[in-house]
């Protein structure tokens, strides 16, 4: 049996401590905050989602960073284990368009205190208001270390014989977990660490970054980090007009230059600021370092506002509305092809006067109608801040660790899960996804 401190008491650090401490290890949650799982309760606009039901293999193309590392960590603990999980800790589970897993209750909190009661159940012990100043180490000197590396060498063939007998190999740690180092100077010792500490997105949750700074500490590599799952901020004077309104089933496609980037249907949002909703957070993640090298940090976005219909289906549609008022003005036309907060937008870009009478309208002027409306225009010029973003692009380098158990490569007994590693994903449960099947990994690597 180990002692397994945990620091950070959200989705990957509850997920691991409960099956740390189920296999009979003294386990400790820190938590710096005065409950768990504050960011897992805001997840999914409250709701949760907890997972996405696809089979496992479907996961790999929703990753946007190092999918191949997460194969043990997938296949270990797949979407049907998390679902079968929660279900047994008395959560009943549904599942929503796009395979998205929520609570039957729509209630978030449900799912931390599952949780919670499986930690308590396994005996692991919750310290809140607990925050980590450091994690300690130490060289590894013990002979069992030294052996090791001299079989490795021997087994070489090569090596033996050439006076490097003794010689420890680059690929055994130097270095073991002791310990962390409270805020308040209290030294708690450990056989093994797990940094739970998430990203650097939603920090009123307690999600400032700790992890990062821990990692760098002990010489580990992570990599920049940029909010991802971001809203998008736009040029156009028009946007703000748009404020508050919502378009479903709407086909999305982002281009630099002529170079189609992304492409997308579903459900988007109109903002003060620019563009927001399921479709535009997925898209954030996929153009984010683009944005970053685009000429003058621009890329080109249009919306299909009719993606059901073809441009000759939608021509049809427009002559049968026109067919039936001639003598009417434009304006009182088209109303009702647009929600009413659009139409104004779409007669100001549309270069048909108002009041022209539709008898009067040409079919080049049409035909330039239908253009807007298969590709409505706007300019994405920036991403959404930290404090906007439901997750962090970037973290501790994956090269740094081993993806078969989560275990520093360089430091025995240091092990990561969740957000804090370079691993992201679009919308959809997939993000939970990663830090529940990370977790498990972790804590079952813990000997």
């Amino acid at each position: 049996m180990s002692k397994v401190i945990i620091i950070g008491g959200g989705a990957a650090g509850m997920m691991a401590g409960f099956f740390a401490a189920r296999n009979h290890h003294e386990v400790h949650i820190l938590e710096k905050n005065e409950k768990l799982g504050k960011k897992v309760f805001i997840t999914g606009k409250g709701r949760c989602n907890v997972t996405n039901a696809c089979d496992t293999e479907e996961l790999f193309p929703a990753m946007m960073s190092n999918p191949k590392f997460l194969y043990s960590s997938f296949y270990s603990f797949t979407p049907q284990d998390v679902m079968e999980f929660f279900e047994k800790a008395g959560v009943p589970l549904k599942v929503e368009r796009g395979n998205r897993v929520f609570p039957q209750s729509d209630h978030s909190s449900d799912i931390i205190r599952a949780l919670e009661r499986e930690l308590k159940k396994a005996g692991a012990k919750i310290h809140l208001h607990t925050a980590v100043q450091e994690i300690v180490k130490k060289p590894v000197t013990d002979s069992a270390n030294t052996l090791e590396s001299e079989a490795t060498l021997t087994e070489s063939g090569s090596d033996a014989g050439k006076g490097r007998k003794g010689k420890k190999s680059p690929d055994i740690p130097q270095e073991k977990i002791t310990g962390v180092i409270l805020t308040d100077g209290t030294f708690m010792e450990g056989d093994a660490v797990i940094v739970a500490t998430g990203g650097f997105s939603y920090q009123s949750t307690g999600s400032t970054g700790d992890g990062y700074r821990f990692a760098r500490e002990l010489g580990l590599k992570v990599t920049d980090i940029a909010p991802s799952l971001v809203p998008l901020k736009t040029k156009e004077d028009y946007v703000p007009k748009l404020q508050g309104l919502s378009l479903k089933n709407t086909g999305l496609t982002i281009k630099n230059g002529k170079k189609v980037l992304y492409e997308d249907f579903g459900e988007m949002m109109f903002t003060h600021f620019g563009v927001t909703g399921p479709m535009i957070l997925s898209a954030s993640a996929h153009i984010g370092a683009k944005l970053e090298k685009a000429p003058n940090g621009e890329l080109s976005a249009y919306l299909d506002l009719k993606p059901a219909l073809t441009r000759e289906q939608l021509d049809a549609r427009i002559l049968r509305e026109f067919e039936a008022g001639p003598n009417k003005q434009f304006k009182n036309v088209i109303g009702v092809l647009f929600p009413s907060s659009l139409t104004p937008v779409m007669l100001e870009l549309g270069g048909i006067p108002a009041e022209k009478k539709i008898h009067d309208i040409s079919r080049e002027e049409r035909q330039h109608f239908i253009d807007l409306i298969k590709a409505f225009p706007f300019t994405i010029t920036g991403m959404g801040e930290f404090k906007e973003a439901i997750i962090t692009r970037g973290g501790v380098s994956v090269k740094e660790i081993n993806p078969g158990t989560m275990e520093s490569k360089k430091i025995s007994g240091l092990y990561f899960a969740g957000e804090v590693l370079d691993l992201d994903a679009v919308t959809g449960g997939y993000n939970l996804q990663i830090a529940w099947s990370t977790a498990y990994l972790a804590a079952q690597a813990i000997q």
